[in-house]
């Protein structure tokens, strides 16, 4: 009886701390032609990643694991620089905090945003929620592409269209990027943020789907990025489900979707967007058990999870 006790207990416990530990990685890559400074903000309730602001200069990527029933958003941050003071802000993104690390501090729209639920968070079966939102506006192309997961219809969505060349004049945020350039857009406003109307910003009487309907501004960000939250409602074609699956989040994924996205965004309206095979990604084999994607300290935690297991039996 003790025997089996001590069997039942090791079980658990690695249980516990496999489950525990990462429910997802995030890989984020800068394929930018400029450096941009990603920021990470948990939701209410939810603990802070391991970071919630870092550089990432072009050509760069930092993985970010995540515990199980994790919400949360992700975005990065742009023309950002350190002032005499040692406060440092970005154009755009910023999170207020003064310093890289954002520290619980959300973007400041215009932002392009990525939005995670995993687990379900709180009865969604196990399933991971995510989208690409555009709702707070743009301010760079982005590309979530979920990695080794099933269930769900694990798609890619986001917004490769450079919508900064094309966003409408009373939309614009304009911004020098370096003391050689000269002003240039860096970031397009959604409706709400421009002009603060309820009918824009799905607020006060126009606070459900019934009323508030799509706009001729939130439908320039549809017809550019048909897979982005364009309005607050717009949840059909715009939220994406997957279950044990990772996510690499890209910065500008593809200069030449965007070069053509912004001369005609209607005709390039979802092109770029990697399609999803549904069992795509790299296997790992740790101590015999197979973890999709495991990092290394992931995999140092379950072999000595593993080891706690011999000793107890």
């Amino acid at each position: 009886m003790a025997g089996f006790m001590a069997s039942l207990s090791a079980t658990l416990l690695v249980f516990f701390l496999v489950q525990g530990w990462s429910a997802a990685k995030f890989t984020l890559t800068n394929n930018c032609d400029y450096t941009v400074w990603p920021g990470v903000l948990s939701n209410a309730g939810d603990a802070a990643l391991s970071t919630t602001g870092f550089g990432l200069e072009t050509g760069q990527s930092k993985s970010l694991d995540a515990p199980a029933g994790w919400s949360g958003r992700l975005w990065a941050r742009t023309l950002c620089a350190t002032d005499s003071s040692g406060r440092f802000s970005c154009g755009t993104g910023d999170c207020g905090s003064g310093k890289v690390e954002c520290s619980g501090g959300g973007a400041t729209p215009p932002v392009t945003l990525a939005e995670f639920t995993l687990g379900g968070g709180g009865g969604g079966g196990g399933m991971d929620y995510y989208d690409v939102s555009l709702v707070d506006g743009y301010n760079l192309p982005m590309v979530v592409v979920a990695q080794g997961g099933s269930g769900g219809g694990c798609g890619s969505t986001g917004c490769v269209a450079d919508l900064n060349g094309v966003c409408p004049s009373d939309l614009k945020v304009v911004a020098t990027r370096s003391s050689s350039q000269g002003s240039e857009v860096v970031a397009c406003m959604s409706a709400c943020e421009a002009f603060g109307s309820p009918q824009y910003c799905c607020s006060g009487a126009y606070g459900n789907p019934n009323t508030c309907k799509p706009s001729s501004y939130s439908q320039f960000f549809k017809n550019a990025c048909p897979k982005a939250y364009s309005y607050a409602f717009d949840d059909a074609t715009s939220t994406f489900t997957c279950a044990d699956a990772d996510y690499l989040i890209t910065f500008c994924p593809s200069t030449a979707s965007q070069k053509s996205s912004s001369q005609n965004p209607e005709s390039s309206a979802g092109a770029g967007l990697p399609s999803s095979d549904g069992d795509g990604g790299a296997m790992e084999f740790v101590g015999g058990d197979e973890f999709r994607g495991a990092s290394p300290t992931v995999a140092i935690r379950v072999s000595l999870a593993i080891l706690v297991t011999s000793w107890l039996l």
